[in-house]
């Protein structure tokens, strides 16, 4: 790849990392539970440092960062906010549609990393990609425990 084309690359991968970090501030606004609020805020704050991240690379590689999320992004918020006032703050709906946002960023990185690029970009995108692959683990886990305990959700 050249150094437009890993540009172009590291800039979609900070609209999904923007997209996070607005996806879970609204996650931790509609969730009734403080602890799920706290855990959303944590999880849009690292997402934050990886748009962060990503910008200084995309800047390295002679690109102007993506100052904006993705037109799906902002689609995606708003379903979660139109559903989450249908359902009055039902935690299990923000966390089934948390999910399904990570689940779209995991793919955004896994489909990065199949690409040819100098080996200290692919080793700075494996450890950003470990990191979301957490957070959708972890999602994914407090999505069936609220399915599986009703209190919960």
């Amino acid at each position: 790849m050249n150094n437009i084309e890993i540009a172009t690359l590291l800039n979609g991968l900070v609209e999904i990392s923007r997209d996070g970090t607005e996806g879970f501030k609204t996650c931790a606004d509609n969730a009734s539970d403080p602890a799920l609020k706290a855990y959303f805020n944590d999880c849009a704050q690292s997402c934050e440092e990886a748009v962060k991240t990503l910008s200084v690379e995309v800047m390295h590689y002679g690109g102007n960062p993506d100052t904006s999320g993705t037109t799906a992004g902002g689609l995606h918020r708003t379903w979660i906010n139109l559903k989450t006032a249908l359902t009055k703050k039902d935690n299990l709906a923000v966390l089934e549609e948390c999910e399904m946002g990570e689940a779209t960023a995991v793919m955004a990185y896994e489909n990065a990393l199949r690409q040819e690029m100098p080996d200290n970009l692919r080793a700075l995108l494996e450890r950003l990609c470990e990191g979301v692959k957490r957070n959708h683990e972890r999602v994914r886990q407090l999505r069936d425990e609220a399915r599986n305990n009703p209190n919960l959700a």
